[in-house]
């Protein structure tokens, strides 16, 4: 469903600010695509940079856990390892092999590291060697000197000029940089403004190693509403609004210095009703934690979300269509690829995913579908890769994962069920309890059993169940009575022997 705002067709960002949290909801021509959340608990890690000590390594998974002062150690992969002495080639010029984690890295080693994946579920933290240090126009590279252009700035002549002119400073200031795609069309002055910036902070860091002994923090990255300025915004943006008067100050002190373009952008939500309330958003928040996405057509999406990956179901429902059912099928698909792309980057959706499109005859028809999924999967920050459809139909797509899902920062397992998503029936509860009444007449010699259990399970023993209540009194010579307890889960029963 759609969320309107007041704006034009232009992209809008609200930021909704209380004592311990802030939230940022992403508008783009007036339908909710992206919602960022933050704790003061429980701020995210990612770009985070620690002196981490090596606590575990394992040969086996060519990888080490590393100690940088969280709940749990945090991964490191021999592929993020910066090697201090490059492979050693062959006569053909070839890398002979590749270091091997035992070579790289030991037990009890002081390491500098970076976060690239925030700790999810029962995994710590995914760290890398390679530091890197974003800013408005570029992401500065620690242990490099190359120049690189963000694939997203497509005209050769505009990415050519763009690494002349990072090329020319780079003799100025060292170090390696990537170019991001917000740095289109920038002033050499202002790229040039982003590369002092970025050293003098390495070189701050630089200065808090040298003093550092033990694990602990080096860096952190800026605070949600300052990431956004950073990151997010760009031409397409129409407004930033924020609900907090001090927030918002912070914010256009950071842009006057770093983003002087969006400072005008800026703007103090001072009404009463709340922001997200005022512009739909926590009705689309709501509904992003269920699994049902209904289409406009009538069709609908089904969500399925478990640790090792993500499902989405596509249905027809209600839509017929108005020529045959292929046509109908393909219309569905072409919308649900639509829907699909916006749920991915609104309930931040990552690691592997499956597509269940509905089945289609024509080839032409399942590449138009594709194409339309990844159009509508461009303006994602997130990086994925889409397969084609498999013999079964379906399509295996991968997202990239670096902070938790929307249902994940919101949401915990269902204590009732444990996280299954479905409870027992009354009446295999009631089963279970005449197992156990079995048990316990065995290896015990009970006057009378009691039996405390839910109301509902209780009911059914007295209703549908009670010819077994006395069949199984009758067999174990024991009287069994039933008391109901209003607090107990469906599940919870106890047997007490009097």
């Amino acid at each position: 469903m759609a969320t309107r705002t007041e704006g034009g067709t232009g992209d809008d960002i609200l930021i909704n600010v209380t004592p311990r949290e802030t939230r940022v909801a992403v508008v783009e021509n007036g339908v909710l695509q992206e919602i960022l959340i933050e704790r003061a608990g429980k701020r995210g890690l990612v770009g985070n940079i620690y002196q981490g000590r090596v606590c575990r390594v394992l040969p086996g998974m060519e990888a080490a856990f590393v100690d940088i002062g969280l709940e749990r150690a945090a991964f490191l992969h021999v592929s993020d390892i910066r090697s201090e002495t490059p492979p050693e080639a062959d006569a053909a010029g070839s890398d002979r092999s590749a270091p091997v984690i035992t070579e790289l890295v030991r037990e009890g080693q002081e390491r500098v590291v970076q976060v690239i994946k925030d700790p999810i579920g029962t995994k710590g933290a995914r760290l890398t060697t390679h530091i890197t240090l974003p800013s408005r126009f570029l992401v500065f590279l620690a242990d490099t000197d190359v120049t690189g252009v963000s694939v997203k700035i497509d005209g050769e002549r505009e990415r050519q000029r763009l690494k002349e002119v990072v090329n020319a400073f780079r003799a100025e200031f060292g170090g390696g940089y990537i170019v991001r795609t917000a740095a289109e069309g920038a002033d050499p002055d202002a790229l040039r403004a982003d590369m002092q910036f970025l050293q003098r902070l390495w070189e701050s860091i630089r200065e808090r190693i040298s003093h550092t002994s033990g694990i602990g923090p080096l860096y952190e990255d800026l605070p949600l509403p300052l990431r956004v300025l950073r990151d997010f915004v760009g031409d397409s943006v129409e407004k930033v609004r924020i609900d907090s008067r001090e927030t918002c100050q912070r914010m256009v002190q950071f842009a006057d210095q770093f983003v002087p373009d969006m400072a005008p952008r800026l703007e103090h939500y001072p009404g009463e009703r709340p922001i997200f309330e005022l512009y739909g958003i926590e009705d689309e928040i709501h509904r992003a934690l269920g699994k049902k996405v209904p289409l406009k057509s009538g069709g609908y999406l089904v969500v399925d979300q478990t640790e090792a990956m993500t499902t989405i179901d596509v249905n027809t429902g209600a839509y017929v269509g108005h020529r045959n059912l292929e046509e109908t099928i393909f219309k569905t698909n072409l919308e649900a690829s639509a829907a699909i792309a916006r749920q991915l980057r609104l309930r931040n959706l990552g690691g592997i995913i499956i597509l269940d499109f509905i089945d289609m005859v024509s080839e032409e028809h399942r590449q138009a579908v594709l194409k339309a999924l990844e159009k509508h999967l461009e303006k994602d920050r997130a990086r994925s890769h889409i397969s084609q459809v498999s013999p079964l139909g379906l399509v295996e797509m991968t997202r990239k994962r670096t902070r938790e899902s929307l249902e994940q920062v919101l949401c915990e397992p269902c204590p009732l069920c444990d996280g299954r998503g479905t409870i027992k029936t009354a009446e295999t509860v009631c089963y279970e309890i005449f197992r156990e009444l079995l048990r316990e007449t065995r290896q015990y010699s009970p006057r009378q059993f009691i039996v405390l259990a839910a109301p509902d399970v209780v009911d059914a023993m007295l209703d549908h169940e009670s010819t077994s209540v006395a069949q199984l009194e009758a067999f174990i010579g024991i009287p069994i009575k039933f008391q109901a307890e209003a607090l107990y889960t469906r599940e919870q029963y106890d047997v007490v022997l009097m």
